[in-house]
């Protein structure tokens, strides 16, 4: 379980116990149940993380929802960023019941982390890309290839926690936030790089293999 969750839980676990003890069973194991789902929430599970060069591992566990091309967000599009032209952007839909654990896709250096308040609509619409609270973490390999991943609120989550900043230092699959409760997570790959999964499939952080740099075979749908 992560520490961020813990509070979470003493606080459920405290209500139930005092329901249990005033002797209103009838909402003690609703709230019993509360306190499981919190603590399912922020499980945090270890990760076998696939290793070799050029591997973009998923940031995070959920449902293909998404992939399609697209600019660079305007917070991403400068040259020292992703720059212009266009990107692949793979969209995992995290429900209530995923692991909330978002992970680096690459290897290499954080170059920046910006937040942009906005709504709290569908994560699973397209226009959340835009219009919700969103935070964009961008990462620089050591051969200068730079991806992003965009952690995106929804209608439940109302907050977006990042474990990094500017200038860390991250390996493949390392834990770089979360979003409480419920949300999505874009990730962007380059250009003359196609995704590896398809619409429809259920990724784990950390482990899933997303894309290869360079590599165009796809077997994924791209939905516009």
């Amino acid at each position: 379980m992560h520490p961020e969750g813990r509070k979470f839980a003493v606080i459920t676990g405290s209500i139930t116990l005092l329901m249990a003890w005033l002797g209103g069973s009838f909402f003690a194991w609703p709230m019993a149940g509360i306190t499981l789902w919190v603590l399912a929430f922020f499980r945090d599970p270890q990760r076998a993380v696939p290793q070799g060069e050029g591997l973009i591992v998923s940031p995070a566990d959920g449902l293909v929802t998404l992939i399609t091309t697209v600019q660079a967000p305007p917070e991403l599009a400068g040259a020292d960023e992703l720059g212009g032209g266009t990107f692949t952007r793979v969209s995992i839909f995290m429900s209530v019941f995923d692991v909330h654990i978002n992970r680096s896709p690459v290897a290499g250096t954080i170059r920046k982390v910006a937040y942009i308040p906005g709504k709290f609509i569908n994560a699973d619409l397209d226009k959340a890309s835009e219009d919700n609270e969103r935070q964009h973490i961008l990462i620089e390999r050591n051969d200068g290839v730079k991806i992003a991943i965009t952690q995106i609120a929804g209608l439940i989550a109302r907050r977006i926690l990042p474990f990094v900043k500017p200038g860390d230092i991250v390996g493949s699959g390392q834990r770089v936030g979360l979003i409480r409760f419920g949300s999505r997570v874009d990730v962007w790959l380059p250009e003359g790089t196609s995704p590896k999964v398809a619409l429809g499939q259920r990724t784990l952080a950390g482990e899933t293999l997303i894309a290869v740099l360079g590599e165009t075979d796809s077997a994924s749908a791209i939905s516009q």
